[in-house]
């Protein structure tokens, strides 16, 4: 042990049980309500242990209390929890311009693309400042990515000129390097903030949401794993897919599988949102044994996400639909308004923000233009999504029963 390790591993001694335990979880990449809510503390409190964990250890920064407690000998490793899911980082986009104002673009857009996919793609992503401080390539990022805990990292390429703006992105596995998707983006340059908002709305469409990349890239890598091994975030992605299923034996092993991840991890909000459309899935079709059984789950398992995160744009809109069931068409509408708030730049949420205008809760007209804004985010999703626009236009009978066959999009389908 070198006289620089001893004394980080005698500084580390100096924390408490609960300072070592909030250090480790905050240099793997977890948030502060994250920490809070594995440790059954607010995230104040979070904060309040981490500037005294700082200030005890001397460092300043995220990444430098990573760098520590890997350099510590006898440290713990650094590694996220059994139960956890995949943690994201996003490098700046590379500037091939040489005008400032191209660079400041990219700086920008990695930006927003960091935010929106912390907000939507359901897994913890490094701050973008963090990975901007750490001044890396993707090809030297084993190191850090070891140290941050990152299981995935997104890279990309900005060439412009006066006309056009070309972009390309690539998702990549941060243990072996290896490119798992890539893209090419092409644009007219017009309204530069315009632009910049079209292009972060069109990347996290294509990254975010149950038919996501990252969501596809985690099923695959769950299906490779012994089962005595799945993590909660496993369980939830092969729930995802049998939910999509649209049966009685799908809707069914979903709920297992969702009620198993929640087992591993019950502050796991998007989990609780989706059980709820499951449960409203059982309910409104007829795949349970029990209707009022199943409206009442629906209505817990959506409470119980919107308690954990009350922006969640999905479980405001499940919770709006069993209100609906439960005869408060006023308390459906406040709910769908919140949900469209909190989700109007999410592909994923506008389709069953349509149905739910078509079948729920207003006018049929009122869908259109919300499926229209999901196909153009994410030209790549189920054609579902054209049949519940079609839907839309039909009269309330002819609505009720196509909605039924609309099992691309699977919360178009929420009618009681």
């Amino acid at each position: 042990m070198t006289f620089n390790d001893a004394s980080k591993a005698q500084a580390l001694d100096a924390l408490s049980g609960r300072e070592r335990a909030v250090a480790e979880k905050f240099a793997t990449g977890m948030t502060y309500r994250e920490i809070g809510n594995a440790l059954f503390i607010a995230p104040t409190t979070v904060r309040t242990h981490l500037a005294a964990i700082y200030e005890k250890l001397g460092v300043r920064t995220k990444v430098g209390l990573a760098a520590y407690f890997a350099g510590a000998s006898g440290a713990r490793p650094l590694s996220p929890p059994s139960d956890a899911p995949p943690v994201l980082a996003i490098f700046p986009i590379e500037c091939l311009n040489s005008e400032e104002r191209w660079r400041r673009f990219a700086d920008g857009l990695s930006s927003d693309i960091t935010i929106d996919l912390a907000r939507y793609a359901g897994l913890p992503v490094i701050a973008f400042h963090t990975m901007k401080s750490l001044d890396s390539k993707p090809a030297d990022f084993a190191a850090d990515g070891k140290a941050l805990g990152v299981t995935y990292f997104i890279s990309g390429q900005l060439r412009a000129d006066d006309q056009r703006i070309r972009l390309t992105i690539e998702l990549a596995d941060a243990r072996s390097g290896v490119s798992l998707w890539r893209e090419r983006y092409d644009r007219p340059v017009e309204d530069i903030l315009a632009l910049q908002d079209s292009l972060t709305e069109s990347i996290i469409n294509v990254f975010a949401g149950s038919y996501g990349t990252l969501a596809t890239v985690g099923r695959n890598a769950a299906r490779r794993k012994p089962p005595a091994s799945l993590r909660a975030y496993d369980f939830y992605l092969l729930a995802l897919e049998q939910h999509t299923t649209f049966s009685r034996a799908g809707n069914a092993e979903a709920i297992r599988l969702f009620l198993r991840a929640l087992e591993l991890d019950p502050a796991f909000a998007n989990c609780w949102a989706e059980l709820a459309y499951a449960y409203s899935v059982e309910a409104c079709n007829g795949f349970g044994n029990d209707l009022p059984t199943s409206i009442e789950n629906w209505r817990i398992t959506a409470e119980n996400a919107l308690r954990l995160d009350p922006t969640d744009s999905c479980a405001h809109a499940c919770l709006g639909n069993v209100r609906a069931c439960l005869g408060d068409l006023e308390g459906a509408e406040r709910a769908h308004r919140r949900a469209l708030d909190y989700g109007s730049n999410h592909a994923g949420i506008l389709p069953l923000l349509a149905g739910s205008k078509a079948l729920v809760v207003g006018d049929p007209a009122e869908a259109i233009p919300l499926i229209e804004r999901a196909m153009r985010l994410n030209p790549l999703a189920r054609p579902g999504i054209s049949a519940c626009k079609a839907a839309s236009c039909l009269p309330p009978a002819g609505i009720a029963k196509l909605s039924r066959r609309c099992a691309g999009v699977r919360r178009s389908r929420l009618t009681c």
